[in-house]
């Protein structure tokens, strides 16, 4: 069966990010693709130091928290979708710092799953913060999944963020497309679409 998981990037248990996860996580259900939601809540987290030696483990060098565990059960996922809060018009330093280690050390093994941002905001900020997230799944070979507007909702608190009627739709909609995708992708796979087979990549600078 079909399996999305969600990642909260903000530090506040059941807050408006979540609130808006959530939507979307309920839509899947509806449409019959388990889910799982979590929280990666207000311990600090370690960004990635460039180390390289997820090269040859495969598992990044810090393991207190959830990089690994979400790592060793990524064959399990057939898609992502990434909640956080915007703080300066950007995400959260939390999850920019997971992200990145995530991304570094099992990138590779995200090409093909589906991945979708989505942005809590009391005011301005969303779009910049919204396409920031956005990078880490333009650049892993993911199929990006869009919605009605972008990505967002608005408020202060969870109540607020469930009276913003157009950002709930929004989550409601990112969830039926989500959806979608996943039987679409199944399909596909069952009808004998072999999945892409890419040239090795080629890296260059601008020095030369």
């Amino acid at each position: 069966m079909s399996k999305i998981l969600l990642i909260s990037g903000s530090p506040r248990h059941g807050g408006c990010t979540y609130t808006a996860l959530r939507e979307v996580a309920t839509a899947l259900e509806k449409n019959g693709v388990v889910t799982e939601l979590i929280e990666i809540g207000a311990k600090p987290v370690a960004g990635c130091i460039a180390c390289g030696k997820c090269r040859s483990t495969g598992r990044c060098v810090f393991d207190d928290d959830a990089v690994n565990r979400i790592s060793e059960k990524l064959d399990d996922y057939d898609g992502i979708v990434v909640g956080s809060p915007v703080y300066y018009a950007g995400p959260s330093g939390q999850i920019c710092a997971f992200l990145d280690r995530l991304f570094y050390s099992s990138g590779g093994r995200m090409a093909g799953k589906i991945g979708a941002a989505v942005v809590s905001c009391r005011r301005g900020g969303a779009c910049s913060a919204f396409d920031r997230l956005n990078k880490y799944f333009q650049i892993s070979n993911m199929v990006v999944a869009s919605s009605q507007y972008w990505n967002q909702v608005h408020g202060n608190s969870p109540d607020e963020v469930r009276r913003d009627i157009e950002g709930m739709q929004t989550m409601r909609t990112l969830g039926q497309n989500i959806a979608w995708l996943v039987k679409s992708i199944e399909a596909g796979r069952q009808a004998g679409i072999p999945y892409p087979t890419y040239e090795p990549k080629t890296f260059t600078n601008f020095i030369k």
